[in-house]
Protein backbone atom coordinates (compact mmCIF):
# COMPACT_ATOMS: atom_id res chain seq x y z
CA UNK A 1 0.00 0.00 0.00
CA UNK A 2 1.44 3.30 -0.70
CA UNK A 3 2.17 6.01 2.06
CA UNK A 4 1.50 9.77 2.10
CA UNK A 5 4.44 9.73 4.78
CA UNK A 6 8.07 11.67 3.81
CA UNK A 7 11.39 11.11 4.93
CA UNK A 8 14.13 13.85 5.28
CA UNK A 9 17.46 12.46 5.81
CA UNK A 10 18.99 15.67 7.56
CA UNK A 11 18.10 18.32 10.14
CA UNK A 12 19.67 21.02 8.93
CA UNK A 13 17.86 24.28 7.63
CA UNK A 14 17.43 22.81 4.34
CA UNK A 15 15.88 19.56 6.40
CA UNK A 16 14.06 21.18 8.71
CA UNK A 17 12.72 23.78 5.66
CA UNK A 18 11.87 20.67 3.79
CA UNK A 19 10.16 18.78 6.67
CA UNK A 20 7.91 21.87 7.97
CA UNK A 21 6.50 22.66 4.16
CA UNK A 22 5.20 19.07 4.06
CA UNK A 23 4.10 18.63 7.52
CA UNK A 24 2.05 22.00 7.22
CA UNK A 25 0.45 20.58 4.36
CA UNK A 26 -0.94 17.56 6.19
CA UNK A 27 1.46 15.03 5.51
CA UNK A 28 3.46 12.48 7.91
CA UNK A 29 7.02 13.72 7.65
CA UNK A 30 10.11 11.76 9.78
CA UNK A 31 13.78 13.67 9.87
CA UNK A 32 16.62 11.44 10.24
CA UNK A 33 19.60 13.89 11.70
CA UNK A 34 23.06 11.59 12.47
CA UNK A 35 23.92 13.99 15.38
CA UNK A 36 23.08 14.85 18.82
CA UNK A 37 21.12 18.21 17.73
CA UNK A 38 19.09 19.62 14.66
CA UNK A 39 20.09 23.39 12.85
CA UNK A 40 22.99 22.01 11.13
CA UNK A 41 25.49 24.45 10.27
CA UNK A 42 23.32 27.05 10.99
CA UNK A 43 24.07 26.81 14.04
CA UNK A 44 27.98 27.14 14.13
CA UNK A 45 27.17 30.57 12.02
CA UNK A 46 27.67 34.15 14.22
CA UNK A 47 25.48 35.59 11.53
CA UNK A 48 24.07 34.38 8.40
CA UNK A 49 22.47 36.49 5.56
CA UNK A 50 20.71 38.04 3.89
CA UNK A 51 19.52 39.76 7.26
CA UNK A 52 22.58 38.70 9.30
CA UNK A 53 20.59 37.33 12.07
CA UNK A 54 22.60 35.25 14.94
CA UNK A 55 21.42 31.53 14.11
CA UNK A 56 19.38 31.49 17.27
CA UNK A 57 16.89 33.58 15.10
CA UNK A 58 15.86 32.02 12.42
CA UNK A 59 16.42 28.58 14.00
CA UNK A 60 14.24 28.99 16.89
CA UNK A 61 11.28 30.08 14.59
CA UNK A 62 11.72 26.15 13.22
CA UNK A 63 11.81 24.69 15.98
CA UNK A 64 8.66 26.40 17.68
CA UNK A 65 7.01 25.07 14.56
CA UNK A 66 8.41 21.60 15.21
CA UNK A 67 7.09 21.73 18.86
CA UNK A 68 3.45 22.46 17.39
CA UNK A 69 3.11 20.00 14.34
CA UNK A 70 2.34 16.53 15.57
CA UNK A 71 2.99 15.68 12.16
CA UNK A 72 6.92 16.25 12.30
CA UNK A 73 8.42 13.37 14.10
CA UNK A 74 12.67 13.84 14.46
CA UNK A 75 15.58 11.48 15.10
CA UNK A 76 18.79 12.55 16.38
CA UNK A 77 21.73 10.27 16.55
CA UNK A 78 20.41 8.52 13.80
CA UNK A 79 21.60 7.34 10.65
CA UNK A 80 19.59 5.62 7.48
CA UNK A 81 21.20 2.17 6.99
CA UNK A 82 18.88 0.33 4.63
CA UNK A 83 16.42 1.37 1.93
CA UNK A 84 13.83 -0.99 0.47
CA UNK A 85 11.56 -0.84 -2.13
CA UNK A 86 10.18 2.19 -4.68
CA UNK A 87 8.41 5.11 -5.31
CA UNK A 88 5.02 5.57 -3.09
CA UNK A 89 5.94 2.67 -0.62
CA UNK A 90 9.68 2.83 0.76
CA UNK A 91 10.30 0.60 3.90
CA UNK A 92 13.65 2.58 5.89
CA UNK A 93 15.63 1.03 8.28
CA UNK A 94 17.07 3.32 11.05
CA UNK A 95 19.80 2.84 13.84
CA UNK A 96 19.30 5.04 16.38
CA UNK A 97 22.31 5.44 18.77
CA UNK A 98 21.85 5.82 22.56
CA UNK A 99 21.61 9.26 24.15
CA UNK A 100 21.97 8.41 27.44
CA UNK A 101 19.88 11.49 28.44
CA UNK A 102 16.21 11.06 29.51
CA UNK A 103 13.71 13.26 27.41
CA UNK A 104 12.96 15.78 30.85
CA UNK A 105 16.73 16.39 31.61
CA UNK A 106 16.79 19.76 33.37
CA UNK A 107 20.09 21.88 32.99
CA UNK A 108 23.57 19.65 34.01
CA UNK A 109 26.11 22.56 33.89
CA UNK A 110 27.41 21.92 37.31
CA UNK A 111 27.82 17.74 36.57
CA UNK A 112 29.53 18.71 33.38
CA UNK A 113 32.17 21.24 35.08
CA UNK A 114 32.83 18.23 38.23
CA UNK A 115 33.87 16.19 34.59
CA UNK A 116 37.70 15.44 34.70
CA UNK A 117 38.01 14.50 30.92
CA UNK A 118 38.53 17.12 28.49
CA UNK A 119 37.55 16.45 25.04
CA UNK A 120 38.36 18.43 21.54
CA UNK A 121 34.91 19.99 20.83
CA UNK A 122 34.16 19.24 16.84
CA UNK A 123 31.35 21.60 16.92
CA UNK A 124 33.96 24.69 17.55
CA UNK A 125 36.15 22.86 15.13
CA UNK A 126 38.88 22.17 17.30
CA UNK A 127 39.40 25.61 19.28
CA UNK A 128 37.87 24.74 22.43
CA UNK A 129 37.45 21.55 24.37
CA UNK A 130 34.05 19.83 25.86
CA UNK A 131 33.40 17.91 28.80
CA UNK A 132 31.85 14.15 27.76
CA UNK A 133 28.25 15.54 28.53
CA UNK A 134 27.82 18.30 26.43
CA UNK A 135 25.45 20.54 24.61
CA UNK A 136 26.64 22.04 21.37
CA UNK A 137 24.76 25.62 22.29
CA UNK A 138 22.42 27.42 24.64
CA UNK A 139 19.47 27.32 21.90
CA UNK A 140 20.10 23.37 20.98
CA UNK A 141 17.45 21.58 19.94
CA UNK A 142 16.36 19.31 21.52
CA UNK A 143 17.16 20.99 24.93
CA UNK A 144 18.57 17.98 25.97
CA UNK A 145 22.27 16.23 27.08
CA UNK A 146 24.27 14.32 24.92
CA UNK A 147 26.74 11.61 26.96
CA UNK A 148 29.55 10.76 24.84
CA UNK A 149 29.75 7.82 26.45
CA UNK A 150 33.49 6.32 25.23
CA UNK A 151 34.94 9.15 26.79
CA UNK A 152 34.15 9.67 30.22
CA UNK A 153 36.65 8.16 32.47
CA UNK A 154 36.41 6.01 35.41
CA UNK A 155 35.67 8.63 37.52
CA UNK A 156 33.59 10.65 35.12
CA UNK A 157 31.32 7.41 34.46
CA UNK A 158 30.62 7.12 38.14
CA UNK A 159 29.90 10.35 38.13
CA UNK A 160 26.99 10.16 35.44
CA UNK A 161 25.64 7.11 37.26
CA UNK A 162 24.74 9.14 40.31
CA UNK A 163 22.89 11.11 38.02
CA UNK A 164 18.64 10.35 37.59
CA UNK A 165 18.71 11.89 34.92
CA UNK A 166 20.94 9.68 32.95
CA UNK A 167 21.33 6.59 31.76
CA UNK A 168 24.35 4.25 30.57
CA UNK A 169 22.38 1.28 29.87
CA UNK A 170 20.46 2.71 27.02
CA UNK A 171 20.88 0.75 24.08
CA UNK A 172 21.18 1.14 19.92
CA UNK A 173 18.08 0.79 18.63
CA UNK A 174 16.37 -0.26 14.99
CA UNK A 175 13.52 0.84 13.59
CA UNK A 176 11.53 0.70 10.23
CA UNK A 177 9.66 3.51 8.95
CA UNK A 178 7.27 3.35 5.43
CA UNK A 179 7.11 6.54 3.35
CA UNK A 180 6.45 7.71 0.15
CA UNK A 181 9.58 9.69 -0.60
CA UNK A 182 12.71 10.82 -0.14
CA UNK A 183 13.97 14.33 0.71
CA UNK A 184 17.82 14.29 0.77
CA UNK A 185 18.63 17.29 2.92
CA UNK A 186 22.43 16.14 4.18
CA UNK A 187 24.21 19.57 3.88
CA UNK A 188 27.73 20.37 3.55
CA UNK A 189 31.14 20.28 5.71
CA UNK A 190 34.17 22.89 5.05
CA UNK A 191 36.85 21.41 3.03
CA UNK A 192 39.34 19.89 4.90
CA UNK A 193 41.98 22.66 5.44
CA UNK A 194 45.01 20.42 6.47
CA UNK A 195 45.47 19.55 2.73
CA UNK A 196 45.97 22.87 1.98
CA UNK A 197 49.62 22.20 3.27
CA UNK A 198 51.22 25.65 1.25
CA UNK A 199 48.50 28.20 2.88
CA UNK A 200 49.67 27.10 6.21
CA UNK A 201 46.88 24.87 7.38
CA UNK A 202 47.47 22.95 10.58
CA UNK A 203 51.13 24.03 10.81
CA UNK A 204 50.64 28.25 11.36
CA UNK A 205 49.22 28.62 14.45
CA UNK A 206 47.25 31.80 13.61
CA UNK A 207 45.64 30.85 10.10
CA UNK A 208 42.15 29.48 10.93
CA UNK A 209 39.20 28.30 8.28
CA UNK A 210 36.34 30.53 7.66
CA UNK A 211 33.77 28.99 10.08
CA UNK A 212 36.86 28.96 12.54
CA UNK A 213 36.01 32.54 12.48
CA UNK A 214 32.32 32.49 12.68
CA UNK A 215 33.08 30.30 15.69
CA UNK A 216 35.75 32.81 17.15
CA UNK A 217 33.03 35.79 16.49
CA UNK A 218 29.91 34.29 17.88
CA UNK A 219 28.57 35.26 21.53
CA UNK A 220 28.37 31.31 22.21
CA UNK A 221 31.69 30.68 20.65
CA UNK A 222 34.98 29.47 22.50
CA UNK A 223 35.68 33.36 23.24
CA UNK A 224 32.18 34.12 23.54
CA UNK A 225 32.46 35.98 20.66
CA UNK A 226 35.48 37.99 21.50
CA UNK A 227 37.87 37.48 18.08
CA UNK A 228 41.37 37.20 19.08
CA UNK A 229 44.68 34.97 18.17
CA UNK A 230 44.18 31.64 18.94
CA UNK A 231 47.69 31.15 20.04
CA UNK A 232 47.84 33.44 22.69
CA UNK A 233 44.37 35.26 22.81
CA UNK A 234 45.84 38.76 21.48
CA UNK A 235 43.87 41.19 19.54
CA UNK A 236 44.93 40.68 15.43
CA UNK A 237 45.25 44.40 14.50
CA UNK A 238 46.27 42.93 11.05
CA UNK A 239 43.92 40.22 9.23
CA UNK A 240 43.91 38.75 6.00
CA UNK A 241 41.65 36.64 4.33
CA UNK A 242 42.90 34.44 1.38
CA UNK A 243 39.57 33.48 -1.02
CA UNK A 244 39.42 30.31 -3.12
CA UNK A 245 41.52 28.39 -0.08
CA UNK A 246 41.30 25.03 -1.97
CA UNK A 247 38.42 26.31 -4.23
CA UNK A 248 38.71 26.18 -8.01
CA UNK A 249 41.78 24.20 -8.35
CA UNK A 250 42.47 21.00 -10.11
CA UNK A 251 44.26 19.28 -6.87
CA UNK A 252 41.13 20.40 -4.40
CA UNK A 253 37.98 21.50 -5.44
CA UNK A 254 37.33 22.11 -8.80
CA UNK A 255 34.02 24.42 -8.73
CA UNK A 256 33.36 28.11 -6.82
CA UNK A 257 30.99 27.66 -3.63
CA UNK A 258 29.24 30.65 -4.41
CA UNK A 259 29.30 31.87 -1.06
CA UNK A 260 33.17 32.42 0.25
CA UNK A 261 33.31 35.53 -1.03
CA UNK A 262 30.52 36.77 1.13
CA UNK A 263 31.43 35.30 3.92
CA UNK A 264 34.48 36.83 3.92
CA UNK A 265 32.99 40.35 3.49
CA UNK A 266 31.01 39.81 6.49
CA UNK A 267 33.77 38.50 8.46
CA UNK A 268 35.61 41.47 7.63
CA UNK A 269 33.05 43.62 8.78
CA UNK A 270 32.82 41.49 11.73
CA UNK A 271 37.14 42.62 12.66
CA UNK A 272 36.35 46.10 11.89
CA UNK A 273 32.97 46.47 14.25
CA UNK A 274 35.37 45.03 17.25
CA UNK A 275 38.23 46.98 16.35
CA UNK A 276 38.12 50.28 14.91
CA UNK A 277 41.67 50.28 14.38
CA UNK A 278 42.19 47.22 12.81
CA UNK A 279 43.22 47.03 9.34
CA UNK A 280 41.93 44.02 7.04
CA UNK A 281 43.32 42.74 3.41
CA UNK A 282 41.39 40.49 1.05
CA UNK A 283 43.11 38.46 -1.32
CA UNK A 284 40.98 37.34 -3.82
CA UNK A 285 41.11 35.76 -7.73
CA UNK A 286 37.12 37.38 -8.27
CA UNK A 287 35.15 38.48 -5.68
CA UNK A 288 31.82 37.13 -6.75
CA UNK A 289 28.54 38.57 -4.49
CA UNK A 290 25.99 38.01 -7.03
CA UNK A 291 22.31 39.85 -6.69
CA UNK A 292 21.13 41.36 -3.29
CA UNK A 293 24.84 40.72 -1.61
CA UNK A 294 26.49 43.63 -4.43
CA UNK A 295 25.21 46.26 -2.45
CA UNK A 296 27.03 44.71 0.53
CA UNK A 297 30.35 44.14 -1.09
CA UNK A 298 29.83 48.26 -2.11
CA UNK A 299 29.33 49.17 1.80
CA UNK A 300 31.95 46.86 3.18
CA UNK A 301 34.49 47.65 0.59
CA UNK A 302 34.02 51.24 1.52
CA UNK A 303 35.90 51.20 4.73
CA UNK A 304 38.79 52.82 3.90
CA UNK A 305 40.72 49.82 6.54
CA UNK A 306 39.49 46.76 4.28
CA UNK A 307 41.55 46.87 1.12
CA UNK A 308 40.99 43.84 -1.65
CA UNK A 309 43.81 42.87 -3.20
CA UNK A 310 43.44 40.56 -6.74
CA UNK A 311 46.06 37.95 -6.18
CA UNK A 312 46.82 34.73 -5.44
CA UNK A 313 48.12 33.80 -2.36
CA UNK A 314 51.17 30.89 -2.96
CA UNK A 315 51.94 30.59 0.62
CA UNK A 316 51.37 31.16 3.98
CA UNK A 317 54.44 30.74 6.68
CA UNK A 318 54.81 30.72 10.67
CA UNK A 319 56.99 33.87 11.66
CA UNK A 320 60.17 32.46 12.94
CA UNK A 321 60.51 34.23 15.61
CA UNK A 322 56.99 34.64 17.13
CA UNK A 323 53.20 33.84 16.12
CA UNK A 324 53.10 36.00 13.36
CA UNK A 325 52.07 35.16 9.75
CA UNK A 326 53.82 36.06 6.61
CA UNK A 327 51.78 36.05 3.26
CA UNK A 328 53.14 35.62 0.01
CA UNK A 329 50.98 36.74 -2.61
CA UNK A 330 51.54 37.96 -6.16
CA UNK A 331 49.34 41.28 -7.15
CA UNK A 332 47.33 40.69 -10.39
CA UNK A 333 46.85 44.05 -11.30
CA UNK A 334 50.26 45.67 -10.28
CA UNK A 335 52.37 42.96 -11.35
CA UNK A 336 54.08 42.62 -7.95
CA UNK A 337 55.22 39.60 -5.34
CA UNK A 338 55.03 40.74 -2.53
CA UNK A 339 55.71 39.39 1.51
CA UNK A 340 53.01 40.59 4.05
CA UNK A 341 52.75 40.36 7.76
CA UNK A 342 49.68 39.52 9.34
CA UNK A 343 48.33 39.05 13.35
CA UNK A 344 45.71 36.82 11.83
CA UNK A 345 45.01 34.56 8.25
CA UNK A 346 41.64 33.61 7.51
CA UNK A 347 41.63 30.71 4.77
CA UNK A 348 37.91 30.93 2.69
CA UNK A 349 37.85 27.39 2.60
CA UNK A 350 34.72 25.53 0.57
CA UNK A 351 31.50 23.95 0.84
CA UNK A 352 31.99 20.53 0.50
CA UNK A 353 28.74 18.17 -0.25
CA UNK A 354 28.70 15.87 3.15
CA UNK A 355 28.22 12.65 1.03
CA UNK A 356 31.46 13.33 -0.62
CA UNK A 357 34.06 10.24 0.24
CA UNK A 358 30.73 9.01 1.95
CA UNK A 359 27.83 7.46 0.71
CA UNK A 360 23.97 6.65 1.35
CA UNK A 361 22.14 3.28 1.36
CA UNK A 362 19.84 4.63 -1.22
CA UNK A 363 20.67 3.99 -5.46
CA UNK A 364 20.76 8.02 -6.20
CA UNK A 365 23.55 9.08 -8.71
CA UNK A 366 26.50 11.81 -7.01
CA UNK A 367 28.51 13.54 -9.57
CA UNK A 368 32.42 13.49 -8.95
CA UNK A 369 32.45 16.36 -6.25
CA UNK A 370 29.75 13.51 -3.90
CA UNK A 371 26.43 16.61 -4.98
CA UNK A 372 23.05 14.38 -5.87
CA UNK A 373 22.57 15.17 -9.36
CA UNK A 374 19.24 12.94 -10.06
CA UNK A 375 16.68 10.34 -8.42
CA UNK A 376 13.61 12.43 -8.77
CA UNK A 377 11.38 9.35 -11.21
CA UNK A 378 12.58 7.34 -7.99
CA UNK A 379 10.70 10.20 -5.95
CA UNK A 380 13.61 11.10 -4.14
CA UNK A 381 14.83 14.56 -4.59
CA UNK A 382 17.68 16.90 -3.12
CA UNK A 383 17.78 20.00 -1.09
CA UNK A 384 19.54 22.57 -0.12
CA UNK A 385 23.73 22.20 0.04
CA UNK A 386 23.23 18.10 -0.87
CA UNK A 387 22.66 19.83 -4.51
CA UNK A 388 24.78 22.25 -5.13
CA UNK A 389 26.57 25.59 -2.69
CA UNK A 390 23.89 27.50 -1.65
CA UNK A 391 23.37 30.26 0.84
CA UNK A 392 20.54 29.83 3.51
CA UNK A 393 18.31 31.69 1.92
CA UNK A 394 18.58 29.69 -1.44
CA UNK A 395 19.15 26.50 0.64
CA UNK A 396 15.81 27.08 2.09
CA UNK A 397 13.84 27.65 -1.17
CA UNK A 398 15.46 24.51 -2.76
CA UNK A 399 13.73 22.75 0.03
CA UNK A 400 10.80 24.25 -0.47
CA UNK A 401 11.12 23.15 -3.77
CA UNK A 402 12.33 19.68 -3.01
CA UNK A 403 8.95 19.22 -0.24
CA UNK A 404 6.33 20.27 -3.03
CA UNK A 405 7.96 17.78 -5.73
CA UNK A 406 7.73 15.00 -2.98
CA UNK A 407 4.30 16.09 -1.84
CA UNK A 408 3.35 15.67 -5.81
CA UNK A 409 5.21 12.19 -5.54
CA UNK A 410 3.05 10.88 -2.14
CA UNK A 411 -0.31 12.10 -3.85
CA UNK A 412 0.29 10.42 -7.39
CA UNK A 413 0.18 13.35 -9.51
Amino acid sequence: MASNSILVIGGGFAGLTAALEAAELGHEVFIIEKTPFLGGRVMQLNKYFPKLCPPSCGLEIQYQRIKNNPKVKFFTLAEVTKVDGCVGNYDVTVRIKPRYAGPSSPDLSDLCENLSTDVVNDFEFGLATRKPVYMDAPFAFPQRYVVDKASLSDSDKSKVQKCEFLDLTEEEKTITLSVGSIIIATGWKPYDVTRLTNLGAGSVKNCISNMQMERLASPYGPTNGKIVRPSDGRVPKKVAFVQCAGSRDENHLHYCSFICCTASLKQAQYVREQYPDAEVTIYYIDLRTPGRYDNFAKKVLADEKINAVKGKVAAVEQDKAGDDVWVTVEDAVACTKSVERFDLVVLATGMQPSLAGASLPIDVPVDAEGFIVGGEEKGIFAAGCAKQPLDVMKSAQSATGAAMKAIQTVRGR
